[in-house]
């Protein structure tokens, strides 16, 4: 039983299931439809709404070190997630990159992580984009009723967070139809969210004041480091970008391309935000679930603040869109390894898209998302998203011995040290998170484990079909015919 757990599938396996015609995707998106979703799910939430708390409550002006930290142990990651996107581009993103490397129990782990990782996101994200446009509504006259604006027990008088629900619902029919068109909403999106974002960076920056910067570490270096692992919200979203390798053009060249460049865009949006936001307005008065609208408001810039407003909620809606589009892709894979149920495997016949998976997501976060709160959700996505980004760095270095000979059209540079690097990084940003998000971490992960003994590991195509006479680099480990 022991020999089940690290067993592994080829390499040659993984893409030769791309030929299957019942289980393929569409190829459809390029470099500039990746980079536009990458700037679509990661620019949101973070920028909007965490960078005010962690500022107040953690890092004051040290912020600006706070996204550098979180940014560079995304960079590093960024590199080792885009080689193994060119090596090996399939959907599955990190649980597939686990499977080939590291063997079928830690992949199962890493899949039922981002499971976590992208339905709580998606969860957080779709009340967040409730608030804003019941906010927004209210501004101009309308007021939504209590009853159907918010979770039961938030609000004397709520029912439902009808607004959470009927998004999800939307992008989940919009992803249903195809990615492409997916794209094509969320780059609308993400040009909405940029000029808002630049509008604030040109008006804001004539209002610094660098007495606003002293002192700059109130909380010292250690309140840094947290505000590091509380902000490390606002870079969850690149990864998506790996589960729709299966569905880009030449992704060899595409995938690094969308990777890299969307997470430096966004970097340098980050720290040049967090260094006006805390220039404009003392970290003290940040606190507030809308820091870059409270900032321009308080410096006299009504105005400015109702256009970041309608902003945030395009820019909190491309995030959705992405996050919506990446945790289908996760039960897909798995369905298709038989480590869950086939039936989550089945591509629509027209619209080439996931579509059963992408229907359950979207009824299960529509369901939550109306009638539920989820104060923890960044801290439990943080804590997923660092676990994976660790395996996947550490796949990295298992890849280069175990198959030196396959082609990568990008190389992460400084193997093993980057990856190393990486992982030492996020491992610290994990331990810098509350010890309670680890108890439900580990609470999740032991329900994982679970259906994995009960289902996936009798049910793994590796295990119901017959092992390939091919051996890999040790010799011992058969694949499976696909």
């Amino acid at each position: 039983m022991i020999r089940r757990f690290g067993r592994r599938k080829f390499i040659e396996h993984i893409l030769e299931e791309l030929d299957i015609e019942k289980h393929r995707l569409q190829r459809s998106l390029n470099a500039f439809d990746l980079t536009v979703l990458g700037i679509g799910a990661i620019i949101g939430v973070g920028i909007f709404v965490l960078t005010g708390a962690a500022a107040a409550n953690y890092a004051g002006p040290g912020i600006i070190l706070s996204f550098v930290i979180s940014g560079a142990a995304c960079a590093l990651t960024a590199l080792c997630y885009a080689e193994l996107a060119s090596s090996i581009p399939v959907a599955g993103s990190a649980y597939n990159y686990a499977y080939a490397t590291m063997g079928e129990m830690i992949a199962w782990i890493i899949g039922w992580d981002l499971i976590l990782e992208y339905i709580v996101a998606c969860i957080a994200v779709a009340i967040g984009w409730s608030g804003y446009l019941v906010n927004i509504l209210s501004a101009i006259g309308i007021q939504v009723p209590v009853w159907c604006s918010a979770a039961p027990g938030t609000v004397p008088g709520a029912v439902i967070n009808l607004p959470a629900v009927l998004i999800v619902l939307f992008l989940t029919a919009m992803l249903v139809i195809g990615i492409k068109e997916s794209a094509r909403f969320t780059g609308a999106m993400v040009f909405v969210k940029s000029i808002t974002i630049l509008v604030f960076i040109l008006v804001g920056i004539s209002h610094v004041n660098p007495a606003n910067w002293s002192p700059f570490f109130p909380f010292g270096l250690k309140g840094v480091v947290a505000g590091a692992a509380i902000v490390f919200f606002a870079y969850i979203g690149f990864d998506a970008l790996s589960t729709a390798a299966e569905e880009t053009k030449n992704p060899q060249r595409n995938m690094p391309i969308g990777i890299l460049c969307s997470l430096a865009i966004c970097t340098a949006l980050y720290i040049t935000v967090a260094a006006v936001l805390t220039g404009m307005v003392p970290h003290t008065r940040l606190n507030t679930p809308a820091p870059v609208a409270h900032a321009l408001t308080l410096t006299g810039f009504r105005w400015g603040s109702a256009l970041v407003s309608a902003g945030a909620v395009a820019g909190i809606t491309s995030v959705l869109t992405v996050m919506l589009m990446g945790q289908p892709r996760i039960f897909f894979s798995m369905a298709r390894d038989g480590l869950i149920w086939p039936w989550l495997s089945k591509v629509h016949p027209r619209f080439h898209t996931p579509y059963v998976s992408q229907i359950l997501t979207g009824v299960v976060v529509a369901g939550f998302a109306g009638f539920v709160d989820i104060g923890t959700a960044a801290e439990l996505c943080n804590i997923g998203t660092l676990f994976a980004f660790t395996i996947v760095c550490g796949g990295v270095v298992v890849l280069r011995r175990t198959h030196p000979e396959l082609h990568r059209a990008f190389r992460c540079p400084m193997v093993p040290w980057v990856p190393l690097l990486g992982i030492l990084l996020c491992g610290g940003l994990m331990l810098s998170l509350p010890k309670v998000t680890w108890f439900r971490f580990i609470g999740w992960l032991f329900a994982g484990l679970i259906i994995y003994f009960s289902y996936g590991m009798w049910n793994s195509r590796l295990n119901v079909q017959k092992p390939s006479t091919k051996e890999n680099n040790n010799g011992k480990n058969p694949g499976f015919k696909p």
